[in-house]
């Protein structure tokens, strides 16, 4: 899968239990979002969001926010197999990503807006719940892959 060149150069899968495929989800079903601590050289949180059948992803270094007014940067890394999802274990000693990888929160979203600067969602996870973003910090070169990731306050209304 062209879409995955990225994720399966950089594995070793007779060495690593990381999944291989990337199942299809059925027509009409919410699409899914992880985020997995990932106590690898650096503990971070791998937040994760299904879009045109792979994982889109970024690689948060500190913990996801779950009140408005707290950003953490959001590094983007390669596509993930849906399959991904599911995926607990220990990625062994000498391959890329090695250390622990535990699901933080999972659930499903609402996109809201998808574009190459702003992603606006509805995370419907057990810790992250309501409106979140990722916005991508002005570029200085086109391989930038900095962004910052949010949650939206609710709007209120004064009447």
């Amino acid at each position: 899968m062209e879409k995955l060149s990225k994720y399966f150069k950089k594995r070793n899968f007779s060495k690593s239990p990381e999944p291989k495929t990337s199942k299809r989800h059925k027509a009409g079903k919410e699409a899914i979002f992880v985020i997995q601590r990932h106590q690898a050289t650096h503990l971070h949180y791998d937040f994760r969001l299904e879009k045109d059948g792979v994982l889109k992803s970024w690689a948060i270094p500190k913990e996801p926010p779950i009140e408005p007014n707290i950003k953490r940067l959001a590094i983007r890394v390669e596509d993930h197999p849906l399959d991904y999802a599911d995926f607990e274990g220990e990625i062994p000693q000498g391959l890329y990503g090695a250390g622990k990888v535990e699901i933080w929160d999972k659930g499903t979203y609402v996109l809201q807006e998808w574009g190459s600067q702003k992603i606006i969602f509805e995370l419907k996870g057990n810790r992250l719940k309501g409106n979140y973003c990722l916005l991508r910090l002005k570029p200085k070169l086109t391989e930038d892959k900095n962004w910052l990731f949010f949650k939206v306050s609710d709007f209120q209304s004064d009447t």
